[in-house]
């Protein structure tokens, strides 16, 4: 099992710069058609609601990469698996959360802030807890080859930040404007553009897979019940920690998903970016994590989400 992990280390995966483009220009697309949905007004949950939002952002983006680190020790995976796990633990929730959260019969209007308030505060949360959680890591980790290794991927922090500013923060703040500039508009194409947002990422994901699918396949079992595994704590993250907060079933089933849906194609995205991992670093094992986390997510969400709308609850 260790030699084959080392093998999906050493893989390097093809990406053009025009597949970067494409990666880019559909996250943009992505996160635009998410702002639309995103309103001063949605952030009033944060405000009369204060427990089960804070609850929710505690778990997104303080229990999720902390209790990843962990879950990292646990497995000891090749180093380029454990950062690629932290990576995407470090990522805002997933584009798709709130058609979950509404599908499953929960709190829509919370999960809206959540992902709001996610995906404004990635900018700086995103970078900040992958510098964080991934230090802690190059220092616990003991190998020295696995320290080699390591050493390239010190991450220039202000690049990392520029990045995800890029790639979230303009496209969110343009989807902002044009839905308080062209409401009525907004109102026409929101629906069908979150249609379009989501067969983009599938698109994405699959463009991201098509010039490595040998590759993909070859090392998908390496990585599938890792995935699986780190999935599931992610959702159980959300579910027992709100629990433990006493939040109504209402409440609980939107942070049990805006916890456990990530934006792996953030991940993606700052991977492939050769101002932030160096082209010449061997990064397989990020990549492949990432990309079944895309798919995989999806699966897991529309799973939970299916059985809870079976079972409504009252607000």
């Amino acid at each position: 099992m260790n030699s084959s992990m080392d093998v999906l280390d050493h893989v390097r995966l093809n990406f053009s710069p025009s597949g970067l483009l494409f990666l880019n220009i559909a996250l943009a697309f992505i996160m635009f058609g998410v702002a639309l949905g995103i309103k001063l007004s949605d952030f009033k949950d944060i405000i009369q609601k204060p427990k089960s939002a804070i609850t929710g952002i505690i778990a997104q983006f303080l229990l999720l990469p902390l209790l990843t680190f962990v879950l990292v020790l646990v497995l000891k995976p090749i180093p380029t698996i454990a950062l690629g796990m932290i990576l995407v633990a470090s990522c805002p929730g997933g584009n798709i959360s709130n058609f979950m959260s509404s599908m499953a019969k929960g709190n829509a209007a919370l999960s809206v802030s959540l992902t709001a308030f996610a995906t404004l505060s990635a900018i700086f949360m995103t970078p900040l807890n992958f510098a964080i959680w991934g230090n802690f890591y190059v220092k616990f980790y003991n190998n020295q080859s696995a320290q080699a290794l390591l050493r390239p991927l010190e991450i220039d922090q202000y690049q990392m930040f520029e990045t995800v500013f890029i790639l979230l923060g303009i496209p969110v703040i343009l989807g902002i404007l044009f839905a308080s500039r062209f409401p009525m508009t907004t109102k026409k194409i929101i629906k069908p553009l979150r249609t379009a947002s989501l067969l983009f990422f599938i698109v994405m994901v699959i463009a991201m897979l098509s010039a490595n699918f040998s590759h993909f396949m070859n090392f998908i079992h390496l990585v599938f019940f890792i995935v699986l595994l780190h999935n599931a704590l992610a959702l159980g993250t959300g579910f027992a920690f709100s629990t433990l907060m006493r939040r109504p079933k209402f409440d609980r089933r939107a942070i049990t998903i805006e916890t456990g849906i990530q934006n792996s194609g953030l991940a993606l995205a700052l991977m492939f970016n050769p101002k932030i991992f160096p082209p010449e670093l061997e990064l397989g094992g990020m990549a492949v994590i990432a990309a079944w986390w895309g798919i995989w997510h999806i699966l897991s969400g529309l799973v939970m989400a299916g059985l809870w709308a079976r079972k409504p609850i009252m607000a």
